[in-house]
């Protein structure tokens, strides 16, 4: 299946907040995710999206972020298949 298009951000351009419409969902493995992550954001680890993509507001501003950029880049493309436009941050939790 041919990947979509999805947005790209710059670390500098996310958002610092997160809450009500915009969100940040944070895609990395449990144990990355207590070694520390950014207040207010969603954890669902990647292997975890499909079954619970339901906890994701669809009509959130969604960024999405992983430690360096890959993973998130994937769960970005899997949910603009299906519905979402959401942005993946480039350089993940590295930047």
């Amino acid at each position: 299946m041919d990947d979509v298009e999805v947005g790209q951000a710059d670390i500098a351009a996310v958002p610092t907040t997160f809450e009500g419409s915009v969100v940040l969902l944070d895609v990395r493995e449990d144990d990355e995710w207590q070694r520390g992550h950014a207040a207010g954001a969603q954890h669902i680890p990647m292997g975890d999206v499909p079954t619970r993509i339901a906890e994701i507001d669809p009509d959130a501003e969604l960024y999405v972020i992983c430690h360096a950029g890959g993973r998130s880049l994937r769960v970005a493309n899997y949910l603009a298949r299906n519905g979402y436009t959401p942005i993946n941050v480039e350089g993940g939790m590295l930047a």
